[in-house]
């Protein structure tokens, strides 16, 4: 897919320091989030988050949360989309429910994965003593399945490619925890913490949809911020 209507990588959004519009038109923006940085308000959060920075871009939906379609974790980066009226967000949020929505993301997993390419279908809902965190059989598990493919084995993690097909909280990093090979610089998850890490090596890279108002394919990548680039290095410097 490609995009349509680009409004240009390295669009820079008000107040929060690597925040980008990288698509914008009058139904929907495609941004690249930073970590560190919240989708949307929270009790227990009084910062900035991606809502408040965005502001008057969005529409639809909980005034809380407007336009939101999807999310990335706090310390997660890369590609989202968001809409910016209400009819366009209902669409998305179709196409993310039947699973029209391609994501794809980068990740540094623990370890050196056995298989190059597979699937990992396990059910995933709150674990029962941290409620923080995910986990496999959870607390009211859904159904959650991620692909992935490996790009690189390094001497003490593996660089791959992960795609979802369902999108649960926490999705790449419980499943990639229950099968023995944690997101490095994930703690939460029993990632090590290594190459310089202060955050999870997990980025969304991929993010391919059609235009909910005109059907028009659209496709966005994003490259590895520096602090990962820099991680990957150092990984392969072991």
């Amino acid at each position: 897919m490609t995009p349509e209507g680009d409004a240009g990588p390295g669009d820079a959004a008000p107040g929060v320091s690597g925040l980008r519009v990288v698509h914008l038109d009058d139904d929907l923006a495609v941004v690249e989030k930073p970590a560190g940085l919240v989708v949307h308000p929270a009790p227990s959060h009084s910062g900035p988050t991606l809502v408040s920075e965005l502001g008057d871009l969005l529409g639809g939906g909980d005034p809380e949360r407007p336009g939101i379609v999807h999310r990335l974790d706090k310390d997660t980066s890369g590609l989202m989309v968001v809409a910016r009226n209400p009819e366009a967000l209902a669409a998305l949020q179709a196409a993310v429910r039947e699973r029209e929505v391609e994501r794809h993301y980068l990740a540094l997993a623990g370890g050196r994965l056995a298989s190059r390419t597979g699937t990992i279908d396990a059910p995933i809902g709150r674990a029962a003593k941290r409620r923080t965190r995910m986990a496999v059989s959870g607390a009211a598990s859904r159904e959650a399945r991620t692909h992935f493919e490996v790009l690189e084995l390094l001497p003490r993690d593996t660089y791959l490619e992960a795609r979802l097909e369902t999108g649960r909280t926490h999705q790449i990093r419980a499943h990639f925890a229950a099968i023995g090979h944690p997101i490095t610089g994930d703690p939460t998850y029993g990632g090590a913490a290594r190459y310089g890490l202060e955050r999870q090596f997990l980025h969304a890279h991929r993010l391919a949809f059609r235009h909910p108002r005109t059907g028009a394919p659209l496709g966005f990548t994003s490259p590895l911020p520096a602090d990962l680039a820099a991680a990957l290095e150092a990984a392969h410097a072991e």
